[in-house]
């Protein structure tokens, strides 16, 4: 079942952020990863939202996510990511109607 993994990021590092930037795609690329949206600016429509860029990922199931985040390229330009940003990244299975 198709995974999304939706990054909220709160900028404390730009220059560290964008060297993980930068590098990101070549590790994505590897595990069946799909960008559906990058935004820095999302309009938000009810509530608060205290960060500074939503980043919304798909992966063909649960295990392609578990293979790229736990990849040793991953944890490499993670450090950068780390450095460079605080990140909630909650992890949604995707709906499958009954039926």
């Amino acid at each position: 079942m198709t995974v999304y993994a939706i990054a909220q990021l709160k900028m404390t590092d730009r220059a560290a952020y964008d060297r993980y930037q930068a590098r990101f795609f070549d590790v994505f690329r590897k595990y069946s990863g799909r960008l559906l949206a990058a935004d820095e600016q999302p309009r938000v429509l009810e509530g608060t939202w205290p960060y500074d860029k939503l980043v919304m990922m798909s992966f063909p199931d649960e295990a392609a996510f578990v293979a790229f985040s736990n990849s040793a390229d991953y944890e490499d330009i993670s450090r950068d990511r780390k450095a460079g940003a605080q990140a909630t990244v909650p992890l949604v299975k995707g709906f499958a109607p009954a039926g």
